[in-house]
């Protein structure tokens, strides 16, 4: 990218950087939450939500008490609604983005009828492919899926209203798309940056979201019955976090300005897109495979060990000091979401003869709270988030990494949908929190007057 910058913006960036530097000591004088976190690092407590419940640490006197991991849908726990689909062999998105947006569980012929008005939606308006996505491709999916988004407004004639039930049947037709707007910026990504051939399959009213996204990225449509069920469960682990997490902290703040829904979830593909968020998956998997590649047996904790307090003394990799995966802003002991999709990556492994790949998964989340503690001093619970076993899960599946943070999208517009909803009928009041400003003040200068 240097070569797109010439000397005289390369100046001036020094000079913006120099400009726009603030003192991390004032964050302290003035007590700001920075990422609106206390300093015990809970979130600041900024609103209200019935929809996700993320359950990680209990306050006691104070004190911080770590807690094995709990995320609930609507008060349900995830691991029951896993349980549950799975139980009866059938899909699962489908019946959780019902409960997330309406708030209980569908009877069976709801259910049906649901699943069915899914299917009738997942068609892009007429000409909508062409003229909106092949015409203008995007190397990046998550850009286009934005992009979409907004230019979905224009096919609307109620595109402004925030009435409800406007607003339910925009989320219903959003979350049907999803998956077509994600396969076909794909497809067209394929096609006019990588050189492959084009191709654009219907979509089957018939088929879940999960068969959908599997038959649509691929030449032959071709996918397994484990296939899809093992893409449902990330569908499912992947649509809903609570309010706090950023996207979705997003979708209120802008519902919360009376703006349309197309912008509000256009802002919430946004967030997702940032690798701090949404592309902590393909982050992952990109340091799993430098791992893989200059740790010489994957099966030695040693070597391993050795490796992993390189990357968080910021010595290899990215030199960022992380190891992607490990962490979580409030899941403390254990991520409900990634002890579900560990099961299904062990399953994986020994379907495509990964097992040796996964043991080294099994190894890095073992030695990196160890290693953590030693290299920052801070001793803390670190446990594995859904991020670190999806992209190995992905991967198993032959999912391009390009694909990893929009499949999440496709999840989570119905964690999204259902907190814009939430945002108009019990917010009331835009969200508008402080800055204070820390520059005195100065005069004016004539031209003549500067140096």
């Amino acid at each position: 990218m240097s070569e797109l910058i010439n000397p005289f913006l390369q100046k001036y960036a020094e000079i913006a950087d120099r400009q726009n530097r603030i003192p991390a000591e004032l964050y302290e004088k003035y007590s700001v939450k920075r990422g609106l976190r206390n300093s015990d690092g809970t979130g600041v407590l900024v609103g209200l939500t019935e929809i996700g419940q993320v359950h990680g640490y209990i306050m006691d006197e104070g004190e911080k008490t770590s807690v094995p991991g709990v995320l609930r849908y609507r008060g349900i726990d995830l691991k029951d609604i896993v349980n549950g689909f799975q139980s009866e062999k059938r899909s699962g998105f489908e019946e959780t983005a019902f409960l997330l947006l309406f708030g209980y569980l569908p009877e069976q012929q709801e259910l049906a009828d649901f699943s069915s008005r899914l299917g009738e939606l997942r068609e892009l308006p007429p000409n909508f492919i062409e003229d909106m996505i092949l015409k203008a491709p995007s190397m990046d999916i998550m850009n286009k899926i934005g992009r979409s988004v907004l230019s979905l407004y224009s096919f609307d004639d109620s595109a402004d209203s925030t009435d409800i039930p406007n607003v339910l049947r925009q989320s219903v037709q959003l979350l049907s798309r999803f998956p077509s707007i994600a396969a076909y910026a794909y497809q067209a990504k394929n096609h006019y940056y990588g050189g492959a051939s084009l191709f654009l399959h219907k979509p089957d009213p018939l088929k879940s979201t999960a068969e959908n996204m599997l038959m649509m990225i691929r030449e032959d449509q071709s996918y397994s019955s484990q296939e899809a069920e093992i893409l449902d469960l990330c569908l499912v682990l992947h649509a809903e976090h609570g309010g706090g997490n950023n996207s979705a902290f997003t979708t209120h703040v802008v519902s919360s300005s009376g703006t349309d829904t197309y912008s509000a979830i256009a802002a919430a593909v946004g967030s997702l897109k940032g690798p701090l968020h949404g592309g902590a998956s393909g982050m992952v998997r990109i340091m799993m495979q430098d791992i893989m590649k200059n740790v010489k047996d994957w099966a030695d904790e040693e070597e391993v060990s050795r490796y992993i307090r390189k990357i968080l003394k910021k010595e290899t990799f990215d030199k960022k000091g992380l190891v992607y995966g490990m962490g979580h802003a409030v899941y403390t002991k254990s991520d409900p979401r990634a002890e579900l999709l560990k099961v299904k990556a062990y399953e994986l492994a020994k379907t495509t003869g990964k097992e040796e790949e996964f043991g080294l998964y099994i190894i890095v989340e073992k030695v990196t709270p160890v290693i953590f503690a030693e290299v920052t001093g801070y001793s803390k619970d670190l446990c594995a988030n859904v991020d670190f076993y999806s992209g190995f899960v992905y991967c198993c599946l032959n999912l391009p990494r390009e694909l990893f943070t929009p499949l999440f999208a496709v999840a989570r517009i119905a964690g999204w949908c259902a907190h814009r909803v939430e945002e108009i009928v019990s917010g009331g009041r835009i969200i508008r929190p402080a800055y204070r400003s820390i520059t005195r003040s100065r005069p004016y200068l004539p031209t003549k007057e500067r140096n």
